[in-house]
């Protein structure tokens, strides 16, 4: 069996994804759309695909399996409604929209259809978060401490607040995924934010942002972000427990427990193994999708609480829906 791809968005995030699926022998990725007609061409011809200029121009010219959404926060919703409705599997790259209420209709849509859906929610496959589990042992965890430090990616949309959302929905989510799995569900979130990233005024993102969660099992988390670095400085999750202290970042774990420190590597697989899993599942060959959009929006709801109460300055309830 040959499971057909097609790609919506052809920027960096889709050329990553689309090179690790062109390398599966049962994959054939066989159109590429994009607004940028350019863009869209170019990555076609790297996957011996035909390109088209809108979603809707893909799903008429293709026979598809399933559909990759990769584009900017601002530009979800009807994609993902079209894709749903044509009967397809969808794979969605975070952050799952803009604001709540898009993410919730996509969420309604792939209920009604019971369809095969995955985020991009990486870190999930990552081996040092399964080892950190399993180090955890059972154990409840009563502090959180997570970072995102880092620079602004170089799209013109980033920093516009009604095109990104901020830097929490848009890459600090990853933390508060690992978060959710780590610590659990979290009830009620208060923030501030800081400042504008260099060279832009009011109407842009924060430049810097921190949070306080509580978790509903009593449990305290911290979350700062920030965009005012020329470089990726941080990103992960520090979490505490009776006994244990582990941190979690992209290429390692660090355990403590009064002895020492023991450093676990990661290899470095889990952006193949987030694709790899998404395709056994719609070819009906294996259950191993770790971030499915009903659960992925759990955590974009927290990530937009947090941004709402940045921004408000008042504290968010999150219900247990």
């Amino acid at each position: 069996m040959t499971c057909h791809i097609g790609f919506v968005g052809a920027g960096n995030v889709a050329a990553r994804h689309a090179r690790v699926l062109s390398g599966f022998p049962d994959v054939r990725i066989t159109g590429v759309a994009d607004t940028d007609a350019a863009r869209a061409a170019r990555l076609a011809r790297e996957c011996g695909a035909t390109p088209y200029d809108s979603h809707t121009a893909l799903l008429r010219g293709e026979r598809l399996d399933a559909v990759y959404v990769c584009v900017p926060p601002f530009a979800h919703g009807s994609i993902e409604l079209d894709v749903l409705a044509a009967g397809l599997s969808l794979f969605v790259e975070k952050p799952l929209a803009l604001d709540e209420e898009t993410a919730l209709r996509v969420a309604a849509a792939a209920r009604d259809r019971r369809a095969v859906t995955a985020v991009g929610h990486h870190w999930r496959y990552m081996d040092v978060v399964g080892e950190a589990r399993r180090r955890l042992d059972g154990r409840p965890v009563r502090l959180a401490l997570g970072v995102w430090l880092d620079k602004v990616p170089p799209v013109p949309w980033w920093t516009r607040r009604d095109a990104s959302g901020g830097q929490v929905i848009e890459q600090a989510v990853h933390v508060l995924d690992l978060a959710r799995l780590l610590v659990g569900e979290v009830a009620e979130v208060s923030a501030h934010e800081s400042g504008y990233p260099p060279d832009q005024a009011e109407g842009a993102v924060g430049a810097a942002t921190g949070a306080l969660l509580r978790f509903r099992d009593g449990a305290a988390g911290i979350i700062g972000a920030t965009c005012l670095l020329g470089w990726k400085h941080r990103a992960g999750l520090e979490v505490y427990a009776e006994g244990i202290a582990l941190r979690i970042s992209e290429d390692r774990l660090v355990i403590d427990s009064g002895r020492g420190h023991e450093v676990v590597t990661e290899p470095g697989d889990a952006k193949r193994r987030v694709d790899r899993a998404f395709v056994d599942a719609v070819l009906r060959r294996g259950e191993d999708v770790r971030a499915p959009y009903e659960d992925a929006l759990r955590t974009h709801r927290l990530a937009c609480a947090v941004a709402r109460a940045a921004v408000s300055g008042t504290p968010v309830t999150l219900d247990g829906g």
